[in-house]
C-alpha cells in the first residue's frame, strides 16, 4: 500500500518531488472546521516552465508517446489498480480536502477515478485510422497522432475525478501532461502523482503544480510549448482560457458552468422522482456543474411535490464528512459559502417563499449551508438564470410540455437535464428538445466513462469520456502514397 509520506506537499516535475523556485508555499484548509492541515508549494511562472520543459523532453524522447497503445494501455491499468489498493487513503484526502462525505467519495469519486483509468487503458490500442478510397493512383490512409504536451486545469470540486477525465485519454493517447489541481484542492493530484509514477509512467510525463489559478494558471495557460488545454470550470474564467488559446491556435476542451433544469411530469412516479430531485441538488453540497438546481413541476403536482420536499429535505443528514452517516457535508471554501449566502438573500429580497432551509449550518466552525428549496421565484430573477453553486433548489410550475422545455432551455447554459416520465415517447420527445449535453430519464447523473458528457452554450464544448474524449487528444495525419 502507498502511504502519505509519497506526497510532501511538493511539486511533481520531471519525476522529482520539489520545491517552489521561491519557497512560496500555500495553506490547504480542512472546510469542515476551517482550520489549516498543511501547506504545498505554490508554483510560479519558472516552476510551469520548467514542468512544461520536463513534460516536452519526456514527449520527444518518446519513452511514452513511441509505446504501442496496448503498453500504454497495460501501465494504466496498473494505475487503476493502485487506485483501488490505496481507496482509503484517497478517500481520506479527498474528504478532508474538499468536505466531501467520506462514504461518497469512497463508493463515488475513488471509483469513478479507478474507472476512468480503467476504462481509457481498454481504448489505448483502439487509435485506429482509415483507408480512403480516392480516384487517385495511389494508396490514401488516415493515422491519429497525438498532440504534444496538455495543460490540464482542474477545479475544487470533483478533483480526483475530473483529474482522472483528463489524465486518462490525455495519457492513453500518448500525450504528456502537465496538471494544475485547484489551489483550494491540490491533494489528491500530489497523490496522484505517486501512484503514476509506481504504476510505470516514465518521468516528465506527468508532472504537477500546484498554485494559484491568476499565477500558475495563467502562467500554463499562456506557455507556448503546451499543445492543448483541457480545462473544467467557472464559465467567466472559461472565457478567458479559451481567448487566450485562440491567440495561440490551440485546441481546447472546456467543461464549464451549469445550471441544469429537472422536469417532473404529471405521470411520473413521484416517490421515485423526489429521490432523484434531491439527489440532483444536495450530491456534492450542490458543488457539482450537472447537479440539478433547478426544478420545472407539471402544476397539477406542483403542491404535493413541495410539501414531499419540504418534509424530506430537512432530513437529509448534514454534518462532519467523516461521519459515514453524512450525506451532505461543507462547502469547499468560506467563499463558496458566501455566494449561496448571498442568492439566497437576494431571493428573499425578491419575494419568494423558503419552504426549508435558508442558512448556513453553525458545526465546528466549517462551512455549512442547509439544504434549501426556494418556491415563487420568477423565471427571470438572477436566483433562477444564475449557477449557485450550491445546495439550493429553486422550484417552478408549468402548465404543457412546451413550456416545460422552454423554462428549461432559458438560461445560458446547457450542460445536463433530467425528465421525470411515465411515458417512454414523452422522455424521447423532451430528451430531443432540451439543449444540454447529456440528458437523464428517471434518474440523475448516471454517469459512466463510456457516456460522453459535456456542454453547450455557456457550458463548453468538447467532450470527456467515451471514444470521443480519446479523439480529443490526437490529431489526425493523412498519408498519400503514389502507386506508379
Amino acid at each position: 500500500m502507498t502511504t502519505f509520506e509519497r506526497e510532501p506537499g511538493q511539486l511533481f516535475v520531471g519525476g522529482q518531488w520539489r520545491e517552489a523556485a521561491d519557497g512560496a508555499r500555500t495553506e490547504v484548509v480542512d472546510p469542515s472546521r476551517g482550520t489549516v492541515v498543511t501547506t504545498v508549494a505554490e508554483a510560479g511562472p519558472a516552476d510551469v516552465d520548467a514542468a512544461v520543459r520536463a513534460a516536452r523532453e519526456a514527449f520527444d524522447d518518446g519513452a511514452w508517446s513511441g509505446l504501442s497503445g496496448r503498453e500504454r494501455g497495460r501501465v494504466l491499468h496498473r494505475v487503476a489498480r493502485l487506485i483501488r489498493e490505496n481507496a482509503d487513503d484517497l478517500a481520506a484526502l479527498e474528504s478532508l480536502d474538499v468536505g466531501k462525505p467520506i462514504t461518497l467519495c469512497g463508493a463515488v469519486d475513488v471509483t469513478n477515478a479507478a474507472n476512468d483509468y480503467e476504462y481509457f487503458a481498454n481504448l489505448a490500442q483502439s487509435q485506429d485510422g482509415a483507408l480512403r478510397d480516392t480516384p487517385l493512383n495511389a494508396l490514401a490512409y488516415t493515422k491519429r497522432e497525438p498532440l504534444g504536451v496538455v495543460a490540464a486545469i482542474t477545479p475544487f470540486n470533483f478533483p480526483l475525478i475530473l483529474a482522472g477525465s483528463k489524465l486518462g485519454p490525455a495519457l492513453a493517447a500518448g500525450n504528456t501532461v502537465v496538471h494544475k489541481p485547484a489551489d483550494e484542492t491540490p491533494l489528491s493530484a500530489l497523490y496522484m502523482a505517486g501512484l503514476l509514477q509506481e504504476a510505470g509512467v516514465p518521468d516528465g510525463v506527468v508532472n504537477v503544480v500546484t498554485g494559484s489559478g491568476p499565477v500558475a494558471g495563467e502562467a500554463l495557460l499562456r506557455h507556448r510549448g503546451v499543445d492543448k488545454v483541457a480545462f473544467t470550470g467557472s464559465t467567466a474564467i472559461g472565457r478567458h482560457v479559451a481567448s487566450v488559446a485562440g491567440e495561440a491556435l490551440k485546441p481546447v476542451t472546456m467543461e464549464l458552468g451549469g445550471n441544469a433544469a429537472h422536469i417532473v411530469f404529471e405521470d411520473a412516479d413521484l416517490e421515485k422522482a423526489v429521490g432523484a430531485v434531491i439527489k440532483g441538488f444536495v450530491f456534492n453540497t450542490g458543488q457539482f456543474c450537472m447537479g440539478g438546481p433547478r426544478l420545472l413541476v407539471a402544476r397539477s403536482v406542483y403542491p404535493t411535490l413541495l410539501g414531499i420536499l419540504a418534509e424530506a429535505v430537512p432530513g437529509v443528514p448534514v454534518g462532519d464528512p467523516r461521519d459515514p452517516a453524512t450525506v451532505i457535508g461543507p462547502m469547499a471554501a468560506e467563499k463558496h459559502l458566501k455566494k449561496v449566502e448571498e442568492y439566497v438573500a437576494l431571493a428573499r429580497k425578491e419575494g419568494a417563499r423558503i419552504v426549508c432551509g435558508g442558512e448556513r449550518l453553525d458545526l465546528d466552525g466549517g462551512y455549512y449551508y442547509k439544504p434549501t428549496v426556494i418556491a415563487d421565484l420568477s423565471n427571470d430573477s438572477r436566483v433562477v438564470q444564475e449557477e449557485i453553486f450550491g445546495p439550493v433548489l429553486t422550484v417552478q410550475p408549468f402548465d404543457d410540455e412546451d413550456e416545460a422545455v422552454a423554462l428549461a432551455n432559458s438560461t445560458p447554459y446547457g450542460l445536463a437535464s433530467g425528465v421525470q416520465t411515465g411515458s417512454l415517447a414523452r422522455a424521447h420527445r423532451v430528451a430531443d428538445r432540451l439543449q444540454t449535453g447529456i440528458v437523464w430519464v428517471n434518474d440523475w447523473a448516471m454517469l459512466d466513462p463510456a457516456v460522453p458528457f459535456g456542454g453547450v452554450k455557456d457550458s463548453g464544448y468538447g467532450r470527456e469520456y467515451g471514444p470521443e474524449a480519446l479523439a480529443g487528444y490526437t490529431k489526425v495525419k493523412s498519408v498519400v502514397v503514389s502507386l506508379d
